[in-house]
This record gives C-alpha cells, sequence and structure tokens, in this order.
C-alpha cells in the first residue's frame, strides 16, 4: 500500500456537489452520472459463495451491464465465475487478483463487494476514492468507526453505495412496514428478530502452507498480520475470532434486525443488554458465541430483541429466519416469504406469499430479492430511480445493532449508548469502536 495516497489523488473526485433524491453527489461525480440508455461496466470484488446471487442480474439484459472484471485473490474462485458466466454476460471480463488494480481503471462504473467482513468498508471507501459505485454486501463494516467512515466517504465523493440487505427491496416487505407505519396494528413497541441454523461442527484450526492460488497477503489485506492457518480463509474465518469476522449476528442479523428497526421507525437504542455463549461443540475450533440473546431499548419506549441460534434449528417461531413486530392493536409476522397480519386477539387478519425465491439460511443465499435490490441500484447510479432502498447511511445504522450486541458479548456487560451519535457510553466498549489496521491500509479522510 506504499502507492495508495498517490492511487487515491489520482482517482479522487471532487467534493463540491449538490443533491439528488436525498444523496450527495459532488459537481464531477454528477457529470459522470450514467444515462438511461448507457451501460454500466461493473467489477465483481470476492467470488465466493455470495457471488453466484449476481448472475441473474449481470445476465439481464434490461440492466444493460458489462462485466469487466472478475477479481478474487483465490486463483480457482475467479476461474470458476469466470467459466459460471463465459459467453452469457455482456462484457469481455479480466480475471484478475487485485482490486486495487481494478479501482484504478477508470472505466470501472461500479463494484460489487461480496469479500470476507474485514474487506468490506476498506473495499467500499477504497472504490469510493477511486469514483467507482458500490454494491456493498452485509455486514457493511467490521466495526461501528468503519460505519461512520463509509457515511463520511459516501458524503464526501456522493457515489451510490447500495448495502446489501435484499428484504429492503421486497414488495410484501415495503408494503407491511408501510401499512404498520400508517397505523394497522397501532402502535408499534415491539419486534423481535430471529435467525435458527443448524451449522455442524467446526474444525480447530492448525498451521498449514498457504493453499495453492491464495493470496494470503492480500486475503488479510486491512488487516494485521497473522500465520495461515488451515482452511481460515474459506467460509470459517466466520468464526475463527475477530481479526475478520463479525460472528453471527454480523453474518446474518444484519437483516431482521434491519426489518426491526425500519418497522419501529428507530434509530440509536438507548441501551444494550446481551447475553451470549458457545453452547455447542465445545471443544471445536468455533471461537465466537453460537447462540444469543440480545435487547435493545429504545427511546419511547420500544424494544427490538434478537434471537440468534446459530447451531439449533428448532423453528422457535415457525419460520428458520424473520421478524416479528407486535403493536398496541394487532402484530405482524414477516419474513422472505412474505407477511402475515393478526389483529389483537390472534386471528390472522390478513396474509401475501412473495412469489421470491430467495434463500432463507442456505450459504450464499440469492434470489429475486436481490435481483430487484441490485437492479434499484443500478437505477439510481442511472438516475431513473432517485432513492437507493437501503442507502448506506441507514445500512450503517442497522449494522451498528450488530455491532452493538457483539461488544456487549465481548466486554461482558450491558451498556447506555447515546441516541444522537450512536456512541457507547461505556469506556471498555468504546475501546472496541474501531480496530487496529495493518501498516499502510489505515482510512484517510
Amino acid at each position: 500500500m506504499s502507492d495508495r495516497r498517490a492511487f487515491i489523488q489520482k482517482s479522487a473526485v471532487g467534493a463540491v456537489g449538490l443533491t439528488i433524491g436525498g444523496m450527495a453527489f459532488s459537481a464531477k461525480s454528477y457529470g459522470r452520472i450514467i444515462g438511461a440508455n448507457d451501460r454500466i461496466n461493473v467489477a465483481l470484488m470476492g467470488c465466493g459463495r455470495r457471488v453466484s446471487s449476481y448472475y441473474t442480474a449481470l445476465k439481464d439484459k434490461n440492466n444493460n451491464v458489462d462485466l469487466v472484471y472478475i477479481c478474487d485473490v483465490m486463483k480457482h474462485q475467479r476461474e470458476k465465475v469466470g467459466k459460471d458466466l463465459q459467453g452469457k454476460v455482456d462484457g469481455k471480463a479480466t480475471l484478475i487478483n487485485d482490486i486495487r488494480d481494478v479501482f484504478a481503471d477508470k472505466q470501472v462504473d461500479s463494484v460489487f463487494n461480496a469479500t470476507p467482513d474485514h474487506w468490506h468498508a476498506p473495499g467500499t471507501w477504497m472504490a469510493m476514492e477511486a469514483g467507482k459505485h458500490v454494491y456493498i454486501e452485509k455486514p457493511c463494516s467490521h466495526n461501528p468507526r468503519e460505519g461512520e467512515l463509509l457515511v463520511a466517504f459516501q458524503k464526501k465523493y456522493g457515489k451510490v453505495v447500495q448495502m446489501g440487505n435484499q428484504q429492503r427491496s421486497a414488495p410484501e416487505s415495503i408494503d407491511i412496514i408501510s401499512q404498520i407505519h400508517k397505523g394497522v396494528i397501532g402502535t408499534a413497541f415491539k419486534a423481535v428478530a430471529f435467525y435458527s441454523n443448524s451449522r455442524g461442527e467446526c474444525p480447530v484450526p492448525k498451521k498449514a502452507p498457504i493453499p495453492q492460488g491464495l493470496d494470503w497477503e492480500l486475503f488479510q489485506g486491512p488487516a494485521p498480520r497473522v500465520e495461515y492457518m488451515d482452511d481460515i480463509w474459506d467460509y470459517n474465518w466466520h468464526w475463527y475470532g475477530w481479526n475478520w469476522g463479525t460472528a453471527e449476528t454480523g453474518n446474518n442479523a444484519t437483516h431482521e434486525l434491519d426489518v426491526a428497526r425500519w418497522a419501529l421507525q428507530v434509530d440509536y437504542p438507548e441501551h444494550v443488554d446481551v447475553e451470549a455463549a458457545k453452547r455447542h461443540f465445545l471443544n471445536d475450533g468455533w471461537e465466537m458465541y453460537d447462540t444469543m440473546d440480545a435487547t435493545f431499548r429504545f427511546p419511547g419506549n420500544k424494544i427490538i430483541k434478537w434471537d440468534g441460534k446459530s447451531r439449533n434449528a428448532m423453528l422457535t417461531y415457525g419460520a428458520d429466519r424473520g421478524t416479528i413486530i407486535y403493536g398496541s392493536e394487532g402484530s405482524v409476522f414477516v419474513d422472505r416469504g412474505g407477511y402475515k397480519l393478526f389483529d389483537r386477539k390472534g386471528k390472522l387478519v390478513k396474509s401475501s406469499k412473495s412469489a421470491s425465491t430467495e434463500a432463507g439460511t442456505a450459504l450464499g443465499g440469492g434470489g429475486d430479492m436481490t435481483d430487484t435490490h441490485i437492479q434499484n441500484f443500478f437505477n439510481v447510479i442511472r438516475g431513473k430511480e432517485t432513492q437507493l432502498n437501503s442507502p448506506i447511511e441507514q445500512g450503517a445504522i442497522s449494522q451498528m445493532m450488530c455491532h452493538y450486541a457483539n461488544i456487549g458479548f465481548r466486554i461482558g456487560k450491558s451498556f447506555d449508548v447515546n441516541t444522537k451519535d450512536g456512541h457507547i457510553l461505556d469506556k471498555d466498549g468504546m475501546k472496541l469502536w474501531g480496530r487496529e489496521y495493518a501498516k499502510g491500509w489505515e482510512p484517510e479522510l
């Protein structure tokens, strides 16, 4: 990263600008807004399990995109995506290892960031510095400070940044949340967000040679350097400590907690209380909690609860994931399959079943909610729509709830929160507000 400053200076756009549809655009970035009939040049950043969820949108001729780069630090992953999409999408994609080379290419208009968690925010602000729009997967940040930085970078560079909490684009979710806001269940006062999965035993990491084709140095990127341990680079990095992952809460609670916050129309909580522990396969390599119960109390006597079970698939609420919203005159159950509306006596009043094929707990996920979310991203870039369904300033607040839960687990105590800026009113909690970066990778705003 010794040339990072020069790269930023060469690629950055100006900061003086205007506002369109509630989003700040710089003068230069406004000039580069793509016309409704113009192609968008897309780069894929990260070719793991999530990348296949983009295939349908990339193949859709109505989206009018060219795929110009397929980037991943593991050779066989980028090659697989290249084979998957060869002859099926427009554009002549170059397979590439180093995302910084992609950022330096001015023909790239947008980046899909589906890297491990520790790369999400740094990869996104580097892309914005280089003048790219970004579709960033959840979690949008590895820690609270990165959420603040993402919002600040977006305001400075005026790029379109959509967080990949795709339920915000689900017609049934939009419909029922609108009804809740209009009073269909009276005053909404509580939401229970939940997730249940049957993840199995996790190998104990052991020293091993770096796998052939893996750029371990670049995989670590912004994170402090450690020696390679067997199968850390693959999906299990989620559970091997805090250097890369954000545990199950960052991995999955983002979706349901976002729906809960959306329904209750709340931002930062006043108080956070967490009970979490590792309850299963006690001697395996999983270093995080696998079971969590978190409570977030908000102004106006509103409350959100998170019930997360990574390795117990009991369908406590009748589904593997979803959100229940309670109001003074009724209740709503909403998930990716649609919603059910109940009156105060528990009678089903109305239901709407989604035609969506969006995956629930399957690794990688994908489906038409994702397709619609991506289309919204493209349409805002083109100016065909004025509002993102999940702009980064909203995504970052929802992500903050996941960080609060993780911090509560790590410090082993409850804490209060400043509802104006979201900062934790506990010195131990604030010690975990940011993270240490590898030398040369520190953010500069």
